[in-house]
């Protein structure tokens, strides 16, 4: 079993994160599945009305991927320091919150959805389409936030295996009631909003169970004991990744709300397409920022600089192939994918066909983005990290999506995101220049 403590070869990292990349791109599919069954089977508005509406969504769940990013740092450098007792609790402390927000946010959620999507540019049976998509999704939010908090938790306990497992369980589930309750029994909308929040519930259960039992991880749950600088450390090393989601799902609406403006329902559609795919490949970096952000923290903790400036270097020359190869598998599937999902619709699929050859190009630079907003994450400077997440998505992205089609049309929606992610590459290059002598990576 690998350790925390070993040194970490190529071999060793890929293996080590390995677990945590498959079970983020499983995620992204059993979603690509919901927009599958959707759009061939439901019909252009409800997938349409399930873009539009997600980025809210998702939104609210951000506290999830606070607490498990923020909260996996924290621990990890507990361990690191040798007091397991103080990273139980820590752990035991995050997951009440984290129950307890989700609720408080699910309530409010349910008020709020129509107003939002009436607000963003929703009208008709769009509108429609998305509070009823949207109030049934929620009603299984405390269990989301649970289940992209275990994914980090379960990497810092390490056990990123049966992290793994728990998110193929979802998956599973999510992708057999859509195919029960979208394509045998015809609920429609309805059936594929059920099917995704039961898998939520399964995602967000099994992990809680399995902590709360004596289990032979490095950590479990235990009574818990108000700590307010631990939550503030959390909040803090994690508000790059609540900020980065937040920035995200801001930036998905929008898009949304520029699309509805110069190309229509067509244009969320096909961006819906794109997203599903664009999923799947950051999902890889994602995971990969995940699954090394505990081996930071540890050596962090232990003051092993070799260590750091190994890791550093190791998932840079990783990060650049997968980027690579991610960009030249997108060209070549551009026409299959987009057939498979609007492959109905002659109009919508010359129009995603052409977005999906722009788009691909960021996938260059959006891995090292990720990556180092992760990595000054799992060193405890969640100051640097938000600013990196600031820059990417709430300046770059949001300031290319509304200058870029003033000159360009619809195409510089698309090739917004490339320019945002190459000029987040930049910065992310001169913010690891300048730490590197304060942490000695």
């Amino acid at each position: 079993m690998i350790k925390l403590s070993d040194h970490f070869t190529y071999k060793r990292i890929l293996r080590f994160t390995l677990p945590s990349v498959v079970m983020m791109v499983f995620t992204s599919i059993y979603g690509v599945v919901d927009g599958f069954f959707i759009s061939n089977f439901v019909g252009k508005t409800a997938f349409s009305a399930v873009n539009f509406i997600m980025p809210f969504l998702m939104m609210l769940g951000t506290i999830g991927f606070m607490f498990g990013a923020g909260g996996s740092a924290l621990i990890s450098k507990t361990l690191g320091e040798g007091d397991n007792l103080k990273a139980n609790k820590q752990l035991s402390l995050l997951v009440v919150t984290t129950a307890i927000i989700g609720v408080i946010t699910t309530i409010v959620g349910i008020f709020i959805v129509r107003p939002v999507a009436s607000l963003l540019g929703a009208e008709g049976e769009l509108l429609d389409a998305c509070e009823l998509y949207g109030r049934i999704i929620l009603f299984a939010l405390p269990f989301f936030m649970l289940q992209l908090e275990f994914q980090s938790f379960f990497v810092t306990a390490e056990k990123p295996k049966l992290g793994l497992v728990c998110t193929i369980l979802a998956g599973v589930t999510n992708m057999v009631l859509d195919a029960l309750l979208v394509a045998v029994i015809p609920m429609g909308l309805v059936g594929a909003a059920l099917a995704t929040a039961i898998s939520q519930v399964v995602g967000g259960l099994i992990p809680l169970v399995y902590f709360l039992m004596p289990n032979k991880s490095l950590l479990r749950i235990i009574k818990p004991s108000f700590d307010w600088r631990a939550l503030l450390k959390t909040t803090t090393n994690g508000s790059s990744e609540f900020l980065n989601n937040i920035a995200m799902s801001l930036v998905g609406m929008l898009y949304n709300v520029q699309l509805l403006k110069y190309a229509g329902e067509n244009g969320v559609a096909a961006y819906g397409v794109i997203m599903y795919v664009s999923f799947i490949f950051s999902s890889i970096f994602i995971g990969f920022s995940i699954g090394t952000a505990p081996i930071v923290g540890y050596h962090f903790g232990a003051k092993n600089s070799p260590e750091l400036h190994s890791m550093l270097k190791k998932s840079a020359v990783i990060i650049a192939i997968c980027s690579v190869l991610m960009t030249a598998l997108a060209e070549l599937l551009a026409t299959p994918l987009s057939m498979l999902f609007v492959g109905y619709d002659a109009e919508l699929l010359a129009l995603t066909k052409r977005a999906f050859f722009v788009y691909s190009f960021c996938y260059l630079a959006m891995g090292f983005a990720m990556f180092a907003s992760g990595f000054f994450t799992a060193l405890s400077d969640g100051l640097t990290s938000a600013i990196l997440s600031f820059m990417r998505t709430l300046v770059f992205q949001i300031s290319m999506v509304f200058l870029l089609p003033l000159v360009m049309g619809i195409d510089g929606i698309w090739l917004s995101v490339v320019i945002a992610e190459a000029l987040a590459l930049a910065l992310s290059v001169l913010f690891l220049v300048v730490k590197r002598k304060k942490f000695n990576y």
